[in-house]
């Protein structure tokens, strides 16, 4: 019996240390442990805004395909380029994998957001079926004209930590972690904002992420922690390996996520794993990625919100005016996060799922432009 096979299209490196490449690594990985041929097309260029040499390389990797084969491209690289998927479309099967569409990215400015809407609801239109992250993104793929038969949702799967989160040593202040490039749509400048609100209270903050994927940003949300004079509490690790992120993890109390937007938001998923308290927002399917009892949720962009969200968990005995401590406070979230930590998929069981979608996701043999039905989204 031959193997399935999968041809997988990303923008750039595979091993980059984003939530997105994260997923598609780990989803290849584990379709090779299922038996499936897994061939990885790293294309060169500018995305999602395509320049020529992404449009290029695009290009020549579809044609340079077998016909009749499996193609998943990465909605990242998909979105600016529906000319060349719609050219193999009758050829090849092409299948998305969206993490959340390319026009809901914070910060762009209204032509190119315009722009980039247009554009992947064409590439979408040309494609035989859409694999998704969450339940909540398959809903928003409706706005771009995709019937939800031909969408399949696959959560992504959460490794076990290898230790619970044990928060401040004695005599020492809260830790609060947020991972996350520093982007527009992570909030990382609402987050300054809200801390410089509760200075009065004992906090140092941790963030890891990258500060190469958007530096005039970044350099901003730096100098306004300097301003702020913030400087000695705010730390910005980088982008942070598996080791590194794991340490700050374990020795964190709050996980804090200002985000204005997320797909899915696969590092809220590892801070219940590790069983810490979690602060962020509404945005996206965050509300759907966290359970209320382990999480306090504000609206994205509103620091004042933020800081008060925050301000009871770090508070000392009595300090807030409440009957219960900060660390009280912290403790009963995290026991809510430890419990939905527990039902959580790993990543096996999401890479089966995502074989099942795969496979279902067939064009029928009538020659028409459906793709097969399976349970809605």
């Amino acid at each position: 019996m031959t193997a399935p096979s999968l041809h997988l299209v990303v923008p750039g490196p595979l091993e980059q240390r984003t939530g997105g490449y994260r997923y598609d690594a780990r989803m290849a990985e584990g379709l090779r442990r299922r038996g499936w041929r897994v061939t990885v097309h790293s294309l060169r260029g500018r995305f999602p805004d395509a320049d020529e040499t992404a449009r290029t390389g695009m290009t020549a990797a579809l044609a340079g395909m077998p016909d009749g084969a499996t193609v998943l491209v990465d909605g990242l690289a998909l979105g600016g380029l529906p000319e060349p998927v719609a050219a193999e479309r009758r050829r090849l099967r092409i299948l998305a994998l969206v993490h959340h569409p390319l026009s809901e990215e914070t910060g762009l400015p209204p032509e190119v957001r315009d722009r980039l809407a247009g554009s992947e609801r064409r590439a979408l239109a040309a494609a035989d079926g859409v694999i998704v992250t969450s339940r909540f993104t398959a809903r928003g793929l409706r706005r771009f004209g995709v019937d939800a038969g031909r969408v399949r949702v696959v959560e992504p799967g959460t490794d076990a930590a290898p230790r619970e989160s044990a928060g401040p040593a004695a005599g020492a202040p809260p830790r609060l972690l947020t991972v996350g490039a520093v982007v527009p749509r992570k909030g990382h400048d609402v987050l300054v904002r809200a801390l410089a609100r509760i200075a009065h209270l004992p906090w140092e903050c941790d963030c890891a992420g990258s500060l190469e994927r958007d530096p005039g940003h970044a350099a901003r949300v730096l100098a306004d922690v300097d301003s702020r004079g913030l400087a000695d509490r705010v730390r910005f690790a980088g982008e942070c390996g598996e080791a590194a992120l794991a340490a700050l993890y374990a020795e964190s109390a709050v996980f804090v996520l200002a985000s204005h937007y997320e797909g899915y938001g696969m590092v809220l998923a590892e801070a219940l794993a590790h069983g810490l308290p979690i602060v962020s927002t509404t945005g996206g399917a965050i509300p759907e990625t966290v359970p209320a009892e382990a999480a306090v949720l504000v609206p994205p962009g509103d620091d004042a919100a933020l800081a008060a969200a925050l301000a009871p968990l770090l508070a000392g005995p009595g300090g807030d005016g409440a009957h219960r401590s900060g660390a009280e406070r912290r403790a009963a979230l995290a026991a809510a996060a430890r419990r939905h930590a527990a039902a959580l998929p790993g990543w096996d069981d999401a890479a089966e799922t995502f074989a099942e979608a795969l496979t279902a996701l067939e064009r029928p043999d009538d020659g028409s432009d459906t793709v097969g039905r399976g349970a809605s989204p």
